[in-house]
């Protein structure tokens, strides 16, 4: 039997895929196994009538050795 945690994290980034991107990649120096990703909010932030960046909550699930 397997024992899985999430952890949730705000990440941000000029596209939605870079900003989930970048906070695996952070998440990954100090998390091993990760196994999946649950996209829970988008905003986009806004800047001269133009999204400038996207904010991302995510929740990040893992299997614990």
């Amino acid at each position: 039997m397997s024992v899985a945690k999430v952890l949730e994290i705000i990440c941000e980034g000029k596209t939605i895929e870079e900003a989930i991107n970048s906070g695996l990649q952070e998440v990954g120096k100090s998390v091993k196994n990760i196994k999946h990703v649950d996209i829970d909010h988008i905003h986009a932030n806004v800047s001269d009538n133009k999204v400038s960046t996207f904010r991302v909550i995510v929740k990040i699930s893992f299997v614990v050795e």
